[in-house]
Formats: structure tokens, C-alpha cells, sequence
């Protein structure tokens, strides 16, 4: 493991992520209007050998795809384990980045019920500085909270299908039956 992240309880916030990304791209794989890559593609799956190489591998395997949006999932985490709920970075406010992020983060607060943190930007993240599409960083709760680490780990599925409802709601798209 290079860096997965934050760890609670011995649950590693890379295994979150995995999850929530593998079925987000299973549910988009469905949908014939969404063509979509993952960074990694197994679960043991690495990337680089430092943080540094991974996060560099990821902005340029969705420079070269080329990719038209970049979606960077994640899991949260703070000393106070009252700070809670889930927020999308940007790189800079009034762009389609920022206009993505919102639908994405109402349907997730919406869908499955977590406090809204907002969309913020963040210009030192790697992934949203060196992308040269759209690129949103979702941080889907606080695995230092109690109440997001429950549905953190248990509405893993609901996660994945709120930022799909949040991509359709974004292009304009009516959900497939």
C-alpha cells in the first residue's frame, strides 16, 4: 500500500473508495450514454510507488483516455469525530467542475442522507490542478464520525448510485428504466 488513505478501526479508507468506484463504474457501464475508466482496475491493484507517482498516474492515464470528466472518490477524516457529512472539491469555483460537484453533492445528500458540507475549492489538489478535463474529489463522509462510518461502509451502493443520479441531473439526462 502506498498511501490508501485514512484508516478507523482497522477499515482502510482505500477499500471504501474501491467500492464505491467499482460500482459507480458498473452502474455507469450500464447506462449507454456514459463511456467510463477506472484507475484501478482490481482491488489490489497499485498505482506508482509513492503517493506523489500515483496521484501523477492517475491525472495522466484521464489526460491521455481522454477523458471529458474526472471523478475522484474519497472518505474523510478529522481528530474531532463530531465534524461530519460530505462535501466535492474543485479546482476553482465557476466552472463545469463546480456545476458538476453541486448535483453530485445534493444527491448524495439527498439519496442517502448525510449532512452537506458543500462544494469547496482546493487548487493544491493534485488531481484537480493537473487534469485538463472537468475534475471533481467527492469526500464521502468522516470515517472518524460514527454515524458517516456506518453508512460509509453500508450504503456503499447508495453512494455509487447518487453521484450516477448526480451526473444525470448535471447532463440533463432522465434515468434509464
Amino acid at each position: 500500500m502506498i498511501n490508501g488513505g485514512a484508516i478507523v478501526r482497522d477499515i482502510e479508507e482505500q477499500w471504501i473508495n474501491y467500492n464505491v468506484g467499482i460500482m459507480l463504474a458498473d452502474i455507469l457501464r450500464s447506462d449507454n450514454r456514459f463511456e467510463v475508466r477506472t484507475s484501478r482496475n482490481s482491488i489490489g491493484e497499485v498505482l506508482g510507488y509513492n503517493s506523489s507517482s500515483s496521484l501523477a498516474m492517475r491525472a495522466n492515464q484521464a489526460n491521455a483516455w481522454p477523458a471529458d470528466y474526472f471523478i475522484s472518490i474519497h472518505c474523510n477524516a478529522n481528530p474531532n469525530p463530531d465534524i461530519n457529512g460530505a462535501e466535492v472539491y474543485v479546482y476553482r469555483y465557476y466552472t463545469q467542475a463546480e456545476y458538476l460537484a453541486q448535483h453530485i453533492l445534493n444527491k448524495i445528500v439527498q439519496i442517502v442522507g448525510i449532512r452537506d458540507n458543500g462544494v469547496r475549492t482546493n487548487p493544491s489538489l493534485y488531481v484537480l490542478r493537473k487534469t485538463t478535463m472537468p475534475a471533481v474529489l467527492v469526500e464521502l463522509g468522516y470515517m472518524t464520525n460514527p454515524s458517516d462510518l456506518t453508512k460509509l461502509l453500508q450504503d456503499q451502493g447508495a453512494y455509487a448510485y447518487a453521484i450516477y443520479m448526480g451526473l444525470l441531473e448535471y447532463f440533463g439526462f432522465v434515468p434509464l428504466n
